[in-house]
């Protein structure tokens, strides 16, 4: 039998059943995204494989689909509920659906941790969802400037511009739906959350930066919220 590699620092992005009495995980770990089968799932061991909790891991075998050696919770688990739950389930399918398994990213590990936190912590919503979007953007090398335009030219706060696909921002002439003014994108370059139309900026923005990495397959936990919201009000 192989030796368990080294322990690390993990939390659960997914699970599902796995043949009989296992479960097939996927963890964010400083190393990446790892998958990996976790017997014996339907008892306590299985209990431990819960979202938004910090564990301990450690992996045994080769290749992309490895097993749970041990598992060891690491501190309580955050305490998530109402719209900041379906925030952390959102940061989840994100890595889920973009993250290369394997591929480290020790940053972003923390800046999830850290979100993770400031979410249970009741931090706003909104600065905290951007903030880990562009930090995953950047991570993942689809970052791109917030204060000069595709020719490197420094932003003018009044001008248009609107955000192209691997190349940034392009000035323009005249307003249509989905561009940006420049005083809104100079302010995001400050994370000026706290000025007006700066958060819808922001918004809008990282959904056109993330949809040719998402593809035509939408997020379910986006929809899960939006139907939350509309059941709310009925």
């Amino acid at each position: 039998m192989s030796r368990p590699l080294p322990a690390c620092p993990a939390f659960v992005l997914h699970s599902r059943p796995y043949k009989e009495a296992s479960a097939l995980v996927d963890f964010f770990c400083p190393d990446g995204r790892r998958r990996a089968v976790l017997r014996a799932a339907r008892g306590k061991r299985g209990g431990l494989a819960r979202a938004f909790q910090r564990l301990e891991l450690e992996l045994r075998g080769q290749g992309e689909l490895r097993t749970v050696a041990r598992l060891e919770p690491l501190g309580i688990p955050y305490l998530l509920s109402g719209t900041a739950l379906f925030s952390a389930l959102y940061l989840n399918e994100l890595l889920m659906r973009l993250l290369p398994a394997d591929d480290p990213h020790p940053a972003l590990f923390a800046h999830y941790a850290a979100t993770l936190e400031a979410l249970a912590g009741g931090r706003a919503l909104e600065p905290l969802l951007r903030s880990f979007e562009w930090r995953l953007l950047d991570e993942l090398g689809y970052g791109f400037a917030l204060d000069q335009d595709c020719e490197a030219q420094p932003i003018d706060r009044q001008a248009l511009y609107q955000w192209l696909p691997d190349m940034g921002f392009q000035r323009v002439a005249q307003w249509q739906p989905g561009l940006f003014h420049g005083h809104e994108l100079l302010a995001l370059a400050q994370a000026a959350w706290e000025l007006p139309g700066t958060l819808a900026a922001a918004k809008r923005l990282m959904r056109q930066a993330l949809a040719p990495h998402l593809g035509g397959r939408p997020l379910v936990s986006r929809a899960l919220f939006i139907h939350r919201k509309e059941s709310s009000r009925d």
